[in-house]
């Protein structure tokens, strides 16, 4: 496909979902401004982060620390904004606390103390959620709701750092209801934590088979991949 239609489907694609999104606002009588779009852009190619960006799209998300600094540095994009939503291991730490504005996975204090330790003095906070595992599943990360205020408690005073919120990525379900069920534990959670003083503005919730049902519990930011890009290309 000719750069010219892979950025005219990138555009068209961004577009629909952008619709989706504010359609999912007017339903649930919210403000379509008061939800950004995060594009999940882990697994794939430079050129289709390159036509998102030409269309206009300025948040991207990644999961794999080398992968990401390459994107970083080869799409040179001065005002975009990029998010790290993996698993993060201590020892990529370093690279991320210097070259993302966010952190959506931190579910030990150790994690976040490594991230504060690397952030320069001089750059702007890192601002950061804890990823909660709300559907209590062995095989994702999150620290578990009974966890979220002593993790908060401790990540909120580390210099370098701003707590924004709260991130999770419920079990796959086709039933809007369950979906609802899953973003709602996490909407109460944050809720509790503002009751005990943390200025928390950010729910991380909600991808493309679900968007709207977080939408309608009052995610602040959707982390969409699939509807933006199509399946992630097959390595190998």
């Amino acid at each position: 496909m000719s750069t010219a239609k892979t950025t005219s489907a990138h555009a068209d694609r961004l577009a629909q979902v952008r619709e989706r999104i504010a359609r999912a606002c007017r339903d649930s009588g919210r403000d379509p401004a008061g939800v950004r779009l995060l594009a999940v852009s882990k697994g794939q190619p430079l050129d289709a982060l390159r036509a998102l960006a030409v269309a206009g799209q300025r948040r991207f998300g990644e999961s794999y620390v080398q992968e990401a600094m390459t994107k970083i540095r080869a799409l040179d994009c001065p005002d975009c904004e990029w998010h790290f939503i993996g698993p993060l291991q201590s020892n990529k730490a370093a690279l991320v606390a210097e070259n993302f504005d966010w952190v959506h996975s931190i579910d030990r204090v150790r994690i976040a103390t490594a991230l504060s330790r690397h952030r320069a003095p001089d750059a702007p906070p890192l601002q950061v959620c804890l990823q909660v595992n709300i559907s209590g599943e062995t095989s994702k990360s999150g620290v578990d709701v009974a966890g979220l205020p002593a993790l908060a408690e401790q990540v909120a005073v580390l210099p370098g750092l701003r707590l924004r919120g709260l991130m999770a990525i419920p079990r796959p379900t086709d039933n809007s209801t369950a979906q609802r069920d899953a973003f709602r534990q996490l909407r109460v959670a944050c809720e509790e934590l503002r009751r005990r003083g943390h200025d928390l503005d950010t729910l991380s919730m909600g991808m493309s088979d679900d968007l709207e049902a977080a939408i309608a519990e009052g995610s602040t930011l959707v982390r969409v991949g699939t509807a933006l890009f199509g399946p992630r290309p097959l390595s190998g």
